[in-house]
């Protein structure tokens, strides 16, 4: 007998709650077997989702590629409008999509309102795009006469393996440009977050895409490594796209590498956050607050290693430490709660010992350096640590946590250095007030993204991905539809031409 549940929330509606895999309709996986999704704030398990094995991939492609031969002769325009009916249900539903987000990512319930509203407004840019797709005509210069044009293509059934830290924003991400293009997606979810992606498909489904154009499958965290490498390496399958560590986008990248896939990896950052003594020490403060707390500090662009010039170090510190002391950690359903737990129990173990590892070499820890106390779930108190070194674990790990580590620096030539000092290139951020520095400091920080005098490294409009092993290929902004394309080419030599 299957077991039950108690669902810790009511939603207005209850249809959204799905306990079953989206492969054309609601299934089961062949072996039956089922993985429970955890309240990280609570400890407790309060639904489940089926077990999809390898076994399973092959009549999950073979569906998604029949699907993939008739919607991929669409009309721009008709794909559009099915992209721009999902945005509006989702935007409806918004509010309990939030909750469902909650319950398995832990975060507070405002924070996961604003995921859904930044992930709805990537849809709509998509469905802009899809009718921006064009083509080339050229007269060939040698051999002369002849008429050369591209024209560009759907690529295939496309595959994305998501990460649990924002499931809904990487979901529409992801899917987003492959919809636009008139790819067919096969989408595989963290274990730790699946129901928010299955909430999505159900409203996919009612915003009248066909059938097999948008897959859903689930499964443990037993099964995604040989789930996800079948996935890979199955022919049908085109073009894979990978959200989360370095590590791992190393072997997807090995896998889809024997079918000369394309990939597009967003793999981890180490970035730094850099403050001269000229900056807007406010500006910088507040900005670091968002970009360092965010998700109880669970992105791929967070603040990881904060630099501060020693004429502000002191000064910045107490400020930043001000900040941080007023944020409430709780369970992200509560009211008044700013920050929520740590998703896995795996990152609370990581985040522990780097911070027993920085004492030992010591540096100071300022603000927090505990797991909450009494309390069950994941929780740990928002911590500050200064006068951190380059031997530290922290310098050279992701922490993934809510631990803001400080650095002092003297120098601009000495804080490029050490900002550079890292396999990882995906995020940067300079505060400073001289314009020659700025300009400087974008050019020679190794990253895909700077923000300058900002906190946000990345926008709509913009492409995001990292250098060196935070990744290669690009999402969101013009850049993004093109990983779903392929470009053909046809020279046509007029009458009498050989």
């Amino acid at each position: 007998m299957a077991k039950e549940y108690n669902v810790p929330f009511e939603l207005d509606n209850p249809e959204l709650l799905k306990f079953d895999s989206f492969v054309n309709k609601w299934i089961q996986s062949k072996s039956g077997a089922s993985f429970e999704v955890v309240d990280p704030a609570t400890d407790t398990p309060w639904a489940s989702c089926p077990t999809f094995t390898a076994q399973d991939v092959p009549q999950v492609v073979e569906a998604a590629h029949a699907a993939f031969q008739k919607f991929s002769k669409t009309s721009p325009r008709q794909r559009a409008e099915w992209i721009m009916k999902w945005d509006q249900l989702i935007k409806e539903n918004k509010m309990d999509i939030a909750k469902i987000l909650t319950h398995e990512a832990g975060k507070p319930i405002r924070e996961a309102a604003i995921e859904v509203d930044f992930s709805t407004a990537s849809l709509l840019w998509y469905a802009g795009e899809a009718e921006r797709i064009e083509g080339t005509v050229a007269a060939t210069s040698f051999p002369p006469g002849r008429r050369a044009f591209t024209i560009k293509q759907p690529i295939g059934v496309a595959v994305g393996l998501l990460p649990w830290n924002f499931p809904i924003s990487m979901l529409l991400r992801k899917v987003g440009p492959a919809l636009a293009a008139g790819c067919t997606m096969i989408v595989k979810p963290s274990p730790e977050t699946p129901l928010s992606a299955l909430a999505l498909a159900y409203l996919a489904e009612k915003a009248g895409f066909p059938q097999g154009v948008i897959t859903v499958l689930t499964t443990d965290l037993d099964n995604t490594p040989s789930l996800s490498e079948a996935l890979c390496k199955h022919p049908l399958v085109r073009k894979v796209t990978f959200t989360g560590s370095t590590r791992v986008g190393k072997i997807i990248a090995a896998h889809c590498a024997e079918g000369v896939k394309k990939v597009t990896l967003e793999l981890g950052g180490n970035s730094p956050y850099i403050v001269f003594n000229d900056a807007n020490l406010v500006q910088a403060a507040m900005s670091l607050m968002m970009v360092k707390w965010m998700n109880a500090g669970q992105a791929c662009i967070s603040a990881n290693r904060v630099y501060v010039q020693s004429g502000v170090y002191e000064k910045f510190a107490e400020m930043v430490k001000e900040h941080a002391s007023k944020i409430v950690v709780g369970h992200g359903s509560a009211p008044g709660t700013t920050m929520g737990p740590l998703t896995s129990p795996r990152g609370l173990d990581k985040v522990l010992n780097q911070i027993d590892d920085a004492t030992k070499f010591g540096a100071k820890v300022i603000l927090g350096g505990h797991r909450v106390s009494n309390n069950p779930g994941y929780f740990i108190e928002p911590t500050i640590i200064k006068d951190m070194t380059p031997e530290m674990l922290i310098s050279r790990e992701e922490s993934f946590a809510p631990v803001l580590a400080l650095f002092k620096f003297e120098t601009e030539e000495e804080v490029t250095n050490l900002a550079n000092d890292t396999s990882m290139g995906l995020a940067s951020y300079v505060f400073t007030k001289d314009v020659d520095r700025i300009w400087r400091m974008f050019e020679n920080l190794e990253a895909g993204m700077v923000g300058l005098n900002s906190a946000q490294s990345s926008t709509m409009e913009t492409p995001f991905g990292g250098t060196k092993e935070s990744g290669y290929g690009k999402e969101q902004g013009k850049h993004a539809i093109e990983e779903y394309l392929i470009t053909k080419t046809g020279v046509l030599a007029l009458e009498g031409q050989i």
